[in-house]
């Protein structure tokens, strides 16, 4: 990706080396707990709001962040202004207006709005604040244990997570929540599924937009393609537990996470990704 020399956005808020709160379960235990429950389809919103913090302030921690850690950084500021810029020019096509949204960089745990998350949970959007919560460790594990290397694989989770933020903007998500609430724990997850892959697909869309831009360079689809894949449902539980439970997917398998990216990518039109109105995904 052609990245330098861009613009940055402004709406980063850097909280590395803070902690705003504690996970009362503490360091293991916690992290085994939020695996566990996310391997069973519960909603990570839900597990932060159970989870009760012993600090209510934040502390600073002694850290040192390295020059590639920083250069990281920089590099996610800019494919946020890049979406700031794509979803603002649709949302003004549509006749509405975009509200950007923060993203906030954290080391190993943060205080949302949804309550406290640890790094174990990975990238998040908490539409309570419409912030983004991002540990760049995670990018680091992207790479090495999910076997997604390159700057377009890290981008794609970028959008991937404003995506989630388009959906909060357009009362998607409001919707989703309220059925929800109402159906099955099978029937939950399976309208998780539909939730994830449109944020895929709206990753997509912002791909198709930042190729019209001319920053993307020739093997960065298949960086995003291969980032989509390595966090399918079905490849995190074969690799994790050894075995596949179709019914507990809150994400889409690797076919479908890929397929509706790039289907967002192909077309570069919102209207294309309503996955709610797809009968097979």
């Amino acid at each position: 990706m052609r990245w330098e020399d861009r613009r940055q956005s402004e709406n980063i808020e850097d909280r590395r080396g803070m902690t705003g709160g504690k996970l009362a379960l503490g360091g293991i235990g916690g992290i085994v707990v939020l695996v566990l429950a996310l391997l069973l389809g519960a909603d990570p919103r839900q597990i932060f709001e159970q989870l009760p913090t012993t600090d209510n302030g934040g502390s600073q921690s002694s850290r040192p962040t390295s020059p590639e850690e920083e250069q990281l950084k920089q590099f996610v500021a800019v494919v946020l202004a890049e979406t700031e810029d794509a979803w603002s020019d649709t949302f003004r096509q549509m006749g509405r207006e975009y509200r950007k949204p923060t993203l906030v960089l954290f080391t190993d745990r943060v205080q949302s709005a949804c309550g406290v998350a640890g790094t174990a949970v990975g990238p998040f959007y908490c539409p309570g604040d419409e912030k983004l919560y991002i540990d760049l460790s995670f990018f680091h594990e992207l790479r090495t244990k999910f076997g997604a290397p390159g700057d377009f694989a890290i981008a794609y989770v970028v959008a991937h997570e404003v995506g989630h933020h388009v959906q909060k903007l357009l009362g998607t998500m409001e919707r989703v929540d309220a059925v929800r609430n109402r159906v099955s724990a099978e029937q939950a997850n399976a309208i998780s599924v539909r939730l994830e892959l449109q944020a895929d697909f709206y990753a997509g869309v912002w791909a198709h937009y930042a190729r019209n831009r001319g920053i993307v360079e020739p093997g960065d689809v298949e960086e995003a393609l291969g980032a989509a894949s390595a966090v399918g449902d079905d490849r995190l539980q074969r690799e994790g537990q050894g075995y596949v439970v179709p019914d507990s997917f809150t994400h889409g398998t690797s076919e479908q996470r890929a397929r509706w990216f790039r289907q967002g990518f192909e077309t570069g039109d919102v209207r294309a990704g309503d996955t709610f109105q797809s009968g097979e995904l």
